[in-house]
């Protein structure tokens, strides 16, 4: 089906189960409730998966049928431009691309399509110093899963996270890179204008590294992924979270990035009253971005590091814990003991509560967020100004899902009622639609607690005035 462009209008983050029980019914809410308030959707992994709530596909050629179909997707896709999530690092080990090498092994089509220990290391097996130059997500594990081989032997192949999700060899294999190029071209194929590279920074490699963002492979890798999504039509968005000046990079290339640093820079700014920080990274950001304050994961911490002093970051992470006694007995409970060092990488917790559960707060971080460089990004509990969902972590024993509550349509309803809720809606409508964002942002000058944006395009102007000490802010426009 052809795509619609994407349009400098805010995009609603959501999984195909969030907001309803399946894609029809996000349709109905997209179309109901939140009219007005969304150009594009991302409807996070949808596929058939054996974990982490879909990122690890068993193939991409289907629709969950508990979510629908793609004639479901399709639909939407003729109202909304659509990101979905290609996983570039991994893919599901019950995927028949991993059963069929665990069936034939050397033999197999897929016989490189993964990273084998004993051809990627030059003795078999890292040496202890190369094993700990690894920038590493499995804490406490090992790099690698063992396969199990029909013909009884067995071998290490590379794995970043979950047991589920064993590494693709995309830097090396020609069959693995057939099957990026085939797959972006079939999303592309269904409507998406916009393709998110999934843990990106983790798929280049190579040994006495850190294995994360290698350079100069990285750029390969990015080109080859850019011209397969290019040819279907499609865009790319490359996910890492690190810090700003990757990102950076990033932009300078010519790629839009995330900016996963205004979250921490928000909240440090009303915790502190003070904007240093937040204007600073305003004035260097790119343009050519989505931004973030929550997602389906958590706040990022690391992504924030080097744009203010560590003792700053760690004090607003604390404040964000003191506030959430919750979140922070779940970090205990996974990590072990809180303390101020960079021992965090994000931060499990819905904005809304991070920001004390501040109806205040909260909308003036949004009315920042509908300001800044790029298009705003709006996560579904976000955008219902959830509260954290202990009880659904309780039941899954998975952090991230404090922030992943599951909405039925009567909640929805509900929700949409509350005057913190309704005011969001309505500066998301209103930055939809004023042709004042369709032109350059300038940072005014400002006091010390304050902050001062305006957007311009020819005649139209819209000015956000914002004072953190006071907590209040105020929108004109033309």
């Amino acid at each position: 089906m052809p795509h619609r462009p994407i349009e400098n209008k805010a995009m609603l983050i959501t999984y195909a189960d969030s907001l309803g029980r399946n894609l029809k019914e996000l349709e109905q809410t997209l179309n109901g409730p939140f009219s007005g308030a969304f150009g594009g959707v991302h409807i996070l992994p949808f596929f058939p998966s054996s974990g982490d709530r879909g990122f690890a596909p068993i193939t991409y050629r289907e629709v969950d049928p508990a979510f629908g179909g793609w004639e479901d997707i399709d639909r939407i896709g003729e109202q909304y431009y659509l990101m979905f999530d290609y996983m570039i690092n991994h893919i599901s080990v019950r995927s028949a691309e991993y059963q069929d090498f665990l069936r034939h092994k050397d033999a197999s089509r897929y016989h490189d399509f993964f990273i084998r220990f004993k051809d990627f290391w030059a003795n078999g097996e890292p040496t202890p110093e190369e094993d700990a130059a690894i920038y590493r997500r499995r804490i406490g594990k090992g790099t690698y899963i063992v396969a199990h081989f029909a013909d009884g032997s067995s071998e290490k192949v590379w794995c970043t996270f979950s047991d589920e999700q064993v590494d693709i060899n995309c830097q090396r294999s020609e069959e693995a890179k057939r099957f990026m190029r085939e797959t972006l071209a079939f999303l592309a194929g269904h409507g998406c204008s916009l393709i998110r590279l999934d843990a990106f920074a983790y798929a280049t490699k190579r040994a006495g590294t850190s294995c994360f963002f290698i350079e100069p492979e990285v750029w390969q890798l990015m080109a080859e992924a850019r011209d397969a999504a290019a040819a279907a039509g499609a865009e790319i968005l490359p996910e890492i979270h690190e810090h700003c000046f990757i990102q950076m990079k990033l932009a300078d290339k010519g790629y839009y990035v995330y900016d996963f640093q205004l979250p921490m820079l928000l909240l440090n700014a009303i915790f502190t009253g003070k904007t240093r920080y937040l204007k600073n990274w305003l004035k260097l950001c790119s343009p050519r971005q989505f931004t973030t304050l929550d997602t389906h994961d958590g706040i990022g911490v690391v992504d924030v590091r080097y744009l203010m002093p560590d003792e700053e970051v760690q004090d607003t992470k604390m404040k964000v814990y003191e506030l959430n006694p919750g979140a922070a007995k779940i970090f205990s409970e996974v990590h072990g003991p809180l303390d101020k060092t960079f021992n965090t990488y994000q931060i499990n917790c819905s904005y809304y509560s991070a920001l004390g559960e501040s109806d205040e707060r909260y909308l003036l971080a949004r009315a920042v967020q509908m300001f800044a460089p790029g298009i705003p990004q709006i996560h579904y509990q976000g955008l219902l100004a959830g509260k954290n969902d202990y009880a659904l972590y309780e039941k899954t024993g998975q952090p991230r899902d404090v922030n992943r509550h599951n909405y039925t349509l009567e909640e929805i309803a509900a929700e949409t009622e509350r005057p913190v809720v309704r005011q969001l809606m309505d500066l998301l409508r209103f930055r939809n639609t004023h042709p004042a964002f369709g032109g350059r942002c300038v940072l005014l000058d400002a006091g010390e607690s304050e902050l001062a944006i305006r957007r311009e395009n020819g005649d139209a102007w819209a000015e956000l005035r914002a004072d953190f000490a006071a907590m209040r802010y105020d929108i004109r426009h033309s």
